[in-house]
Protein backbone atom coordinates (compact mmCIF):
# COMPACT_ATOMS: atom_id res chain seq x y z
CA UNK A 1 0.00 0.00 0.00
CA UNK A 2 3.04 2.25 0.89
CA UNK A 3 3.80 2.06 -3.05
CA UNK A 4 0.45 3.66 -3.66
CA UNK A 5 0.99 6.64 -1.74
CA UNK A 6 3.23 8.48 -3.80
CA UNK A 7 1.55 7.90 -7.30
CA UNK A 8 -0.16 10.89 -9.29
CA UNK A 9 -1.36 10.89 -12.32
CA UNK A 10 -0.04 11.25 -15.68
CA UNK A 11 1.20 14.61 -16.82
CA UNK A 12 -0.30 13.77 -20.47
CA UNK A 13 1.46 16.69 -22.16
CA UNK A 14 4.74 15.72 -21.23
CA UNK A 15 5.03 12.48 -21.88
CA UNK A 16 2.21 11.95 -25.45
CA UNK A 17 2.82 14.75 -27.15
CA UNK A 18 1.19 18.25 -26.13
CA UNK A 19 -1.96 18.26 -24.76
CA UNK A 20 -1.55 21.39 -21.95
CA UNK A 21 -4.23 23.13 -23.31
CA UNK A 22 -6.84 20.18 -23.58
CA UNK A 23 -5.84 19.48 -19.94
CA UNK A 24 -6.55 22.63 -18.57
CA UNK A 25 -9.96 23.02 -20.19
CA UNK A 26 -11.01 19.84 -19.12
CA UNK A 27 -10.12 21.03 -15.82
CA UNK A 28 -12.78 24.23 -15.80
CA UNK A 29 -15.28 21.96 -17.66
CA UNK A 30 -14.89 19.87 -14.37
CA UNK A 31 -14.84 22.23 -11.95
CA UNK A 32 -18.62 23.29 -13.02
CA UNK A 33 -19.39 19.57 -12.00
CA UNK A 34 -20.21 17.68 -9.21
CA UNK A 35 -17.84 15.19 -10.28
CA UNK A 36 -14.90 13.48 -7.72
CA UNK A 37 -11.12 13.48 -8.97
CA UNK A 38 -10.15 9.74 -7.80
CA UNK A 39 -6.62 8.06 -8.89
CA UNK A 40 -7.33 4.67 -10.31
CA UNK A 41 -5.51 2.07 -12.91
CA UNK A 42 -3.05 4.82 -13.23
CA UNK A 43 -4.43 7.84 -14.22
CA UNK A 44 -7.74 10.31 -12.80
CA UNK A 45 -11.45 9.04 -12.88
CA UNK A 46 -13.91 11.44 -12.49
CA UNK A 47 -17.03 9.52 -10.42
CA UNK A 48 -20.34 10.25 -9.28
CA UNK A 49 -22.10 8.68 -6.36
CA UNK A 50 -18.74 6.38 -6.36
CA UNK A 51 -19.39 5.23 -9.78
CA UNK A 52 -16.92 6.13 -12.72
CA UNK A 53 -18.34 8.96 -15.13
CA UNK A 54 -15.52 10.20 -17.21
CA UNK A 55 -11.56 9.94 -17.98
CA UNK A 56 -9.14 11.26 -20.20
CA UNK A 57 -5.49 11.31 -21.58
CA UNK A 58 -3.75 12.32 -24.45
CA UNK A 59 -1.87 10.56 -26.87
CA UNK A 60 0.45 10.95 -29.98
CA UNK A 61 -2.50 11.89 -32.72
CA UNK A 62 -5.19 13.08 -30.59
CA UNK A 63 -6.60 13.72 -27.35
CA UNK A 64 -9.44 11.07 -25.94
CA UNK A 65 -12.44 11.52 -23.60
CA UNK A 66 -13.91 8.66 -22.35
CA UNK A 67 -17.27 7.90 -21.06
CA UNK A 68 -17.36 5.06 -18.85
CA UNK A 69 -21.46 4.72 -19.61
CA UNK A 70 -21.33 6.21 -22.81
CA UNK A 71 -23.64 3.40 -24.68
CA UNK A 72 -26.56 4.82 -22.58
CA UNK A 73 -25.73 8.90 -24.27
CA UNK A 74 -28.00 9.82 -26.80
CA UNK A 75 -25.21 11.29 -28.65
CA UNK A 76 -26.88 13.57 -31.18
CA UNK A 77 -23.72 14.82 -32.85
CA UNK A 78 -22.29 11.20 -33.68
CA UNK A 79 -19.29 12.06 -31.46
CA UNK A 80 -18.70 8.86 -29.65
CA UNK A 81 -16.93 5.76 -30.98
CA UNK A 82 -16.32 2.07 -29.55
CA UNK A 83 -12.74 2.07 -29.42
CA UNK A 84 -12.39 -2.10 -29.42
CA UNK A 85 -16.02 -2.60 -31.23
CA UNK A 86 -16.58 -6.20 -29.53
CA UNK A 87 -15.09 -5.97 -26.60
CA UNK A 88 -15.86 -2.91 -25.02
CA UNK A 89 -19.80 -2.90 -23.52
CA UNK A 90 -20.56 0.65 -22.12
CA UNK A 91 -17.41 2.50 -22.20
CA UNK A 92 -17.22 5.10 -25.51
CA UNK A 93 -14.51 7.73 -26.34
CA UNK A 94 -14.99 11.21 -28.24
CA UNK A 95 -11.20 12.10 -29.42
CA UNK A 96 -10.13 15.60 -30.26
CA UNK A 97 -7.39 16.06 -32.79
CA UNK A 98 -6.61 19.39 -31.93
CA UNK A 99 -7.79 21.77 -28.97
CA UNK A 100 -9.32 23.88 -31.09
CA UNK A 101 -12.14 20.82 -31.72
CA UNK A 102 -12.94 21.24 -28.51
CA UNK A 103 -16.18 22.91 -27.71
CA UNK A 104 -16.84 23.05 -24.12
CA UNK A 105 -20.60 23.49 -24.21
CA UNK A 106 -20.78 20.48 -25.67
CA UNK A 107 -18.73 18.51 -23.65
CA UNK A 108 -20.22 20.04 -20.85
CA UNK A 109 -23.63 18.69 -21.92
CA UNK A 110 -22.13 15.61 -22.80
CA UNK A 111 -20.71 14.94 -18.99
CA UNK A 112 -23.68 15.85 -17.79
CA UNK A 113 -25.70 13.40 -19.70
CA UNK A 114 -23.37 10.90 -18.25
CA UNK A 115 -24.03 12.15 -14.57
CA UNK A 116 -27.79 11.56 -14.99
CA UNK A 117 -27.63 8.03 -16.50
CA UNK A 118 -25.53 7.75 -13.24
CA UNK A 119 -28.47 9.89 -11.33
CA UNK A 120 -31.00 7.17 -12.93
CA UNK A 121 -29.30 4.28 -12.18
CA UNK A 122 -28.40 3.14 -15.78
CA UNK A 123 -25.76 0.40 -16.09
CA UNK A 124 -24.01 -2.18 -18.00
CA UNK A 125 -23.99 -5.45 -16.32
CA UNK A 126 -21.34 -7.37 -17.78
CA UNK A 127 -22.21 -10.71 -18.94
CA UNK A 128 -20.28 -13.80 -18.46
CA UNK A 129 -19.30 -15.60 -21.49
CA UNK A 130 -19.83 -19.77 -21.50
CA UNK A 131 -16.96 -21.73 -20.01
CA UNK A 132 -15.20 -23.09 -22.93
CA UNK A 133 -13.78 -26.47 -23.12
CA UNK A 134 -9.88 -27.74 -23.57
CA UNK A 135 -9.67 -28.11 -27.37
CA UNK A 136 -7.09 -29.04 -29.79
CA UNK A 137 -3.79 -29.45 -28.72
CA UNK A 138 -4.59 -28.31 -25.09
CA UNK A 139 -6.84 -30.52 -25.03
CA UNK A 140 -3.98 -33.25 -26.47
CA UNK A 141 -1.79 -32.43 -23.84
CA UNK A 142 -4.25 -32.91 -21.24
CA UNK A 143 -5.66 -36.32 -22.42
CA UNK A 144 -1.68 -37.21 -22.47
CA UNK A 145 -0.67 -36.06 -19.15
CA UNK A 146 -2.94 -36.88 -16.28
CA UNK A 147 -0.45 -35.24 -13.48
CA UNK A 148 -1.25 -31.78 -16.41
CA UNK A 149 -5.13 -32.60 -16.30
CA UNK A 150 -5.41 -32.90 -12.99
CA UNK A 151 -3.80 -30.02 -12.06
CA UNK A 152 -5.63 -28.36 -14.51
CA UNK A 153 -9.36 -29.39 -13.64
CA UNK A 154 -8.34 -28.30 -10.44
CA UNK A 155 -7.98 -24.60 -10.85
CA UNK A 156 -11.15 -22.22 -10.52
CA UNK A 157 -12.89 -22.13 -13.88
CA UNK A 158 -11.67 -18.57 -14.27
CA UNK A 159 -8.50 -19.21 -14.36
CA UNK A 160 -9.50 -22.15 -16.67
CA UNK A 161 -10.97 -20.05 -18.78
CA UNK A 162 -7.77 -17.74 -18.73
CA UNK A 163 -5.26 -20.50 -19.97
CA UNK A 164 -7.82 -22.16 -22.67
CA UNK A 165 -8.17 -18.65 -24.20
CA UNK A 166 -4.46 -17.77 -23.75
CA UNK A 167 -3.91 -21.15 -25.95
CA UNK A 168 -6.58 -20.26 -28.46
CA UNK A 169 -5.61 -16.66 -29.43
CA UNK A 170 -2.36 -17.99 -30.93
CA UNK A 171 -2.80 -18.28 -34.44
CA UNK A 172 -0.24 -21.02 -35.12
CA UNK A 173 0.70 -24.36 -34.11
CA UNK A 174 3.60 -23.77 -33.38
CA UNK A 175 2.79 -20.75 -30.87
CA UNK A 176 0.31 -23.31 -29.39
CA UNK A 177 2.43 -25.63 -28.48
CA UNK A 178 5.18 -23.23 -27.23
CA UNK A 179 2.54 -21.60 -24.88
CA UNK A 180 1.19 -25.13 -23.43
CA UNK A 181 4.51 -25.60 -22.47
CA UNK A 182 5.18 -22.25 -20.79
CA UNK A 183 1.74 -23.02 -19.21
CA UNK A 184 2.46 -26.47 -17.70
CA UNK A 185 4.71 -25.36 -14.28
CA UNK A 186 2.31 -22.59 -14.08
CA UNK A 187 -0.91 -25.10 -13.53
CA UNK A 188 1.45 -27.85 -12.16
CA UNK A 189 1.63 -24.98 -8.91
CA UNK A 190 -1.73 -24.06 -9.20
CA UNK A 191 -1.55 -21.12 -10.29
CA UNK A 192 -3.91 -18.61 -12.86
CA UNK A 193 -2.26 -17.64 -15.99
CA UNK A 194 -2.40 -13.89 -14.39
CA UNK A 195 -1.73 -14.38 -11.22
CA UNK A 196 1.44 -12.36 -11.27
CA UNK A 197 -0.48 -9.35 -11.58
CA UNK A 198 -2.86 -9.54 -9.38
Amino acid sequence: MDKLKDKQGPNWYQSRGNWQEAEELMQEIIQQTSLKKEFKWGSYIYTHKGKNVIGWGGFKNFFSLWFYNGVFLTDRDKHLISASEGKTKALRQWRFEDVKDMNAEKIAAYIQESIQTINEGKELKPTKSPMKAPAGLLLEALQTDPTFAESFQALTPGKQKEYIEYIDEAKQEKTKQSRIEKIKPLVLAKKGLNDKYK
